[in-house]
């Protein structure tokens, strides 16, 4: 990795600091390291990544080779580390109750924008996580219009997101063309088992479609609560696969439980340094 990236990320990740990792041209790289028991990975019939783990998930499957997945995160980040840069914008992660219309709040604080005399404001839903939580990405200023009026649209809680940007959305489109042109210069397999894909919440067909919605995705959201209906999808009776989420937290787990209770109950966190540090002791 250090090789590709042309910096030491490992300790930039044990060591930090802090906010040289929180840029998005740091941490998306960051979300590519883990490593598994091998009885698991040979079992293993299916795999998705959120957002950048999306990358990780396809060189897990066998579809993209680690170098080449590296330098296109890499290519990924900083163009959106620089799309980031052109608009002050950011991600807001809500929890509403059931009547909340994320759709309408969105609407409401885009008119708020064109007030301040913001012309094309971006306020959307950006993640889907799981039933009654959302990530809306767009404008600070429509972030913060949302932040104060969160009764008024029925939403619990809300809590700006440690980012750089507005992810997911058409703020992101500068990032498209540079991500496009370095997926065209890497070989791209067919992946040994299904991937899901955060676009549309289903299996990838074939490397040209990988390729398609790999770029997609930067200005898409990440459909994630959809995912894991597509991923889990079973006939009555059939019994649930083990789950595994690998890597630093285990925020996948906690939205899993959320989404599905039965497939969680045969969920666990596998954190790559702990595993090493066990070993080696």
């Amino acid at each position: 990795a250090e090789k590709v990236l042309g910096y030491d990320l490992l300790s930039l990740c044990l060591e930090g600091p802090r906010d040289a990792l929180d840029r998005t041209q740091h941490c998306q790289p960051a979300a590519a390291l883990g490593s598994l028991s091998p009885q698991v990975v040979e079992r293993c019939v299916a795999a998705a990544g959120y957002s950048v783990g999306e990358f990780a998930a396809l060189v897990f499957a066998g579809a993209l080779g680690f170098a080449e997945a590296l330098y296109a995160v890499k290519v990924r980040a900083e163009a959106m580390q620089r799309a980031s840069e052109a608009v002050p914008s950011g991600m807001l992660s809500v929890v509403g109750r059931r009547e909340a219309n994320y759709k309408f709040a969105c609407l409401e604080a885009r008119k708020h924008c064109e007030s301040l005399g913001i012309e094309n404001p971006v306020c959307t839903v950006s993640n889907y996580l799981f039933p009654d939580s959302r990530v809306i990405a767009g404008h600070l200023q429509a972030l913060e219009f949302l932040q104060e009026n969160a009764r008024k649209y029925y939403f619990k809680r809300t809590k700006m997101l440690p980012v750089s940007g507005a992810f997911h959305t058409r703020l992101m489109e500068p990032a498209v063309e540079p991500l496009a042109e370095v997926l065209k210069s890497i070989e791209i397999q067919k992946p040994l088992l299904c991937v899901y894909s955060n676009v549309d919440g289903k299996k990838y067909m074939h490397s040209k479609h990988i390729q398609k919605l790999l770029v997609k995705q930067v200005v898409s959201p990440v459909l994630w609560e959809q995912t894991m209906h597509s991923v889990y999808e079973r006939k009555q009776g059939t019994e649930f696969p083990y789950t595994y989420e690998v890597g630093p937290g285990n925020q996948l787990g906690a939205i899993l439980k959320q989404c599905n209770l039965k497939a969680w109950k045969q969920y666990k966190h596998v954190d790559a340094l702990e595993d090493e540090e066990a070993a080696e002791t």
